[in-house]
């Protein structure tokens, strides 16, 4: 599919293992995406890069389809006392 940018492996190339300080497992992605079977753009979020690029590729399936991948650092949570 020509519109598939192949996130996963671009990610890599521009960022690196390390993205603005965050390690494995501290990322997560979302796709946004066009829902062409009611025309409203809809978010999903993904604890893989790989599982997110695999979503992203279906939804641009067809001719008006389109998703794009962001890679998001996770915030990190305090425990309650």
């Amino acid at each position: 599919m020509e519109n598939n940018q192949n996130f996963q492996q671009s990610f890599h190339q521009d960022f690196g293992p390390d993205f603005n300080g965050a390690q494995d497992g501290e990322l997560y992605f979302t796709v946004t995406y066009l829902d062409t079977d009611c025309g409203r753009i809809r978010t999903e979020s993904f604890d893989d890069a790989a599982a997110a690029d695999r979503f992203a590729s279906r939804c641009i399936a067809g001719e008006d389809g389109w998703a794009v991948v962001d890679a998001i650092p996770a915030k990190e949570r305090r425990a309650a006392a």
